[in-house]
């Protein structure tokens, strides 16, 4: 018989996961405590939960939240990391936090539906923010409309350098 703390449990689980299209699974052995309040407050900072699990609850709050990709990955001891402004952002961010300890295992994660396994997270990794990538599409558009704006300026600019020599002409006094 299941008990309360354990129903609580996957309660809170269920609403993480739901609340969350994105999350990867690690490997949490060779940490210590200390290790993992380290890494929790690393990520706290940049809007990302680090979670050690229970398998068992952890897979049931999967099925209830619609994430079955993700029941998959939890095998063995495991930890998920849920939230980030974006996928990018939870990658570079759990990669980074996870960086001083070697013996942490990316097992893989669940994008929106889509399993990702652990060399296609390192890549996510090195890909630039949502924000850059919004930013080099706004140049990418903005710098051709400004050279056309100044190729229709340019006939305009010289005229208005001839009338002005024109004009300097007229006023300077004969010699």
């Amino acid at each position: 018989m299941p008990t309360d703390a354990k129903r609580a449990a996957v309660a809170e689980l269920v609403e993480a996961f739901s609340a969350s299209d994105r999350a990867i699974v690690s490997d949490h052995r060779g940490l210590r405590v200390s290790d993992l309040g380290v890494i929790r407050r690393s990520l706290r900072d940049k809007g990302i939960a680090y979670r050690v699990v229970k398998n068992r609850l952890a897979k049931i709050a999967a099925d209830q939240a619609g994430c079955d990709e993700l029941a998959s990955l939890l095998e063995g001891p495991s930890a998920v990391a849920l939230g980030g402004e974006d996928e990018v952002a939870l990658a570079k961010g759990l990669l980074d936090a996870l960086r001083p300890y070697r013996n942490v295992v990316i097992r893989g994660a669940v994008v929106s539906g889509s399993r990702i396994d652990a060399p296609g997270i390192t890549r996510l990794a090195t890909l630039p923010s949502r924000d850059e990538l919004l930013g080099g599409v706004a140049g990418a558009v903005a710098a051709p409309l400004a050279t056309t704006a100044g190729l229709f300026d340019a006939p305009l600019r010289e005229m208005a350098g001839l009338f002005q020599a024109l004009a300097d002409q007229r006023t300077a006094p004969a010699a």
